[in-house]
């Protein structure tokens, strides 16, 4: 691995200037240390770990008081809503009558009621229908599908550390493509890309080291673009804590203790008999700088900003998931 300069000790500002800026066709290649084999390990690795049959469904702040969220996960319709309470309600998406779509249904006073025939759901069994476990930690809802993951089941699932809520703006980006889960999850676990896929974000990228110790992690010097020759240079660890889970954690610079959580989803097929896999990504983001408290109080301006810079690198990243199970189908993938 390289032997890189580590971010520079957090000035009075959060900004840096490059001051021998490499222009991107200039930039050391990464392709020999992008080792194929040294990604597949790391996926095989993260698919060994357990998940507890829990997937990440989505945004907590998409399931209101009046009205369900709802998805098709791992084939399985979900519909997922709020008791009066607040707390978590879900379980199958399609109602036990007539097989109505209940994310349609409308919620009253903590009862989805569907819109078809009127039948009324607390989130107890009734007339057939039967929850799912659910989950709210949060930031993200989840759901666990035994059937589906056909693993031991936990009793909740495995949520990466954060930054307290209290002390962080956090916003949820979600994408599908025509993938599977280990595509996105092989994406991350490639932090070499960076910089020449994503040279608008990502500049002076090395990966100062390839998976080690228990945390198995990838740890990378990289530096976030702002504009022209600012950036804010940073030390990041990834790690893959479960089979569909990649967690990106600012360990020395501007905001350590920032987090990227990218989760991806397998949804089902679609009518062509493609894999359709959701990848939702939450973005919670701290920092100690006094100025971080007036842009927590700006976080429903910034929260749209912070979806549409993933979502940009989303569209990149999910043409490069897509592309790799394009060639894994016809048996062309090198890797």
């Amino acid at each position: 691995m390289d032997d890189a300069p580590r971010p520079a000790g957090r000035g009075r500002y959060p900004l840096s200037l490059r001051r021998r800026p490499v222009a991107w066709e200039r930039q050391r290649p990464t392709w020999r240390d992008a080792a194929p084999g040294v990604i597949a390990g790391a996926l095989e690795r993260a698919k060994a770990r357990p998940s507890g049959n829990w997937y990440a469904v989505g945004a907590s702040r998409q399931v209101g008081r009046d009205r369900p969220l709802g998805r098709t996960v791992a084939g399985t319709e979900v519909v997922l809503w709020r008791a009066a309470d607040g707390r978590l309600r879900g379980g199958p998406g399609a109602c036990p009558h007539l097989g109505a779509p209940l994310k349609d249904s409308p919620v009253r006073c903590g009862t989805l009621v569907c819109h078809w025939h009127g039948l009324a759901l607390d989130g107890s069994p009734f007339a057939g229908w039967e929850p799912y476990p659910v989950y709210d930690d949060g930031v993200l809802v989840w759901v666990r599908l035994d059937h589906a993951g056909g693993e031991e089941p936990l009793d909740r699932p495995r949520v990466p550390e954060r930054p307290l809520a209290a002390a962080a703006i956090a916003a949820v980006h979600t994408g599908v493509g025509h993938c599977e889960p280990d595509d996105v999850v092989a994406n991350r676990l490639d932090p070499w890309h960076g910089a020449w896929f994503h040279p608008y974000s990502f500049v002076d990228l090395t990966v100062a080291d390839g998976p080690a110790g228990p945390s198995d992690a990838f740890t990378v010097d990289v530096s976030f673009k702002v504009a022209g020759r600012l950036v804010v240079p940073v030390r990041a660890e990834f790690t893959a804590p479960g089979p569909r889970t990649v967690v990106m954690r600012i360990t020395e610079g501007e905001g350590a203790g920032s987090v990227v959580e990218t989760h991806a989803t397998p949804l089902g097929t679609d009518a062509s008999g493609r894999p359709r896999t959701a990848v939702v990504e939450a973005v919670v983001a701290t920092s100690d700088r006094p100025g971080f408290a007036v842009a927590r109080a700006a976080a429903p301006l910034l929260r749209p900003v912070m979806r549409a810079t993933a979502g940009r690198l989303w569209r990149d990243d999910m043409a490069y998931a897509e592309r790799r199970w394009e060639l894994r189908r016809a048996g062309r993938f090198p890797g």
